[in-house]
């Protein structure tokens, strides 16, 4: 499984976010931190363990 994310360096931190969940965000030293601190978010942001996730949808119009 893949799941998009969105990132950028500022100065020596890398912040980023799932592109399915953008209100909830993390950071790491290096990107593989970053991509390592992200796993982690997902696995939190689904586990249904925390109430009132907002997410991103798709809307298909006819």
């Amino acid at each position: 499984m893949t799941k998009k994310y969105i990132y950028y360096q500022e100065e020596n931190i890398f912040i980023g976010w799932l592109e399915e969940f953008p209100d909830y965000r993390t950071q790491g030293e290096s990107l593989e931190e970053l991509m390592e601190n992200l796993k982690d978010l997902y696995k939190d942001l689904t586990s249904g363990q925390i109430p009132n996730i907002r997410r991103v949808g798709e809307l298909q119009i006819a």
